[in-house]
């Protein structure tokens, strides 16, 4: 199995994932906790925005002349999930699976920007994506650091993805994201770095939670294998 290529699942449809009380109970739990996230992160952005910590000696920021790049990295991430909205509309296990992953992440980096306090990159320019500024509050946000949240949101749609044209194209812009972020000085290299790795080891977690008791994986038989083996 390559990357590209995840394992075949055999999802059932969402008309017939609802009549699971499980995953209707599953689908309630995590657009409830979806909206509450959404309701806190203005709260907490601007209070991580009170704290103070070191400034990185980071190698690999000195050698990029800060630029620009909002809009590239706007559009990379925005189309990716525009295109995970598409696919979602026929696969219940992706949109769970979404969900749920994204509510661990964003938790995970709570903790993570409040235990490990850094003050911005020297250069940082103010990166302009309307609809992700629009939870942060009044404010310009630039101690949410470590680790990057752009990166991991692009990433976890890589990940949740399954047809391999779609999961290249969101490979890919992870790693231009990335780049990006630190041309236009917006996170150190550890925050970029991280975010792949540490999104990664929460999807399989979220995975996990998110598909338990409903989705099965399992292949159907068809009848006419079931009467060859009786």
């Amino acid at each position: 199995m390559g990357v590209l290529h995840p394992e075949p699942n055999e999802d059932i449809a969402w008309r017939v994932a609802w009549q699971s009380a499980v995953f209707r109970r599953k689908v309630v739990i995590g657009i409830v906790a979806l909206v509450l996230l959404l309701i806190a992160f203005p709260f907490f952005f601007q209070a991580i925005e009170q704290h103070t910590g070191p400034v990185l000696n980071d190698w690999v920021l000195s050698q990029l002349p800060a630029r620009d790049m909002s809009l590239p990295i706007f559009l990379l991430i925005w189309s990716t999930g525009v295109l995970l909205l598409v696919r979602v509309r026929r696969d219940p296990a992706m949109f769970m699976t979404f969900v749920y992953s994204y509510l661990i992440v964003s938790l995970s980096r709570m903790v993570s920007i409040s235990l490990v306090p850094l003050n911005p990159p020297v250069g940082l320019l103010p990166l302009i994506d309307p609809i992700s500024n629009a939870f942060y509050g009044r404010t310009f946000i630039t101690k949410d650091l470590f680790y990057s949240g752009h990166t991991s949101t692009i990433f976890l749609m890589f990940l949740c993805l399954r047809r391999r044209w779609d999961r290249l194209f969101a490979l890919a812009g992870s790693f231009v994201v990335g780049l990006l972020l630190l041309i236009q000085h917006v996170h150190y290299t550890v925050d970029v770095v991280a975010a792949p790795l540490l999104t990664y080891l929460f999807f399989r977690l979220a995975k996990r939670i998110a598909l338990s008791g409903w989705n099965n994986t399992a292949p159907v038989k068809s009848p006419e294998s079931s009467a060859t083996t009786e």
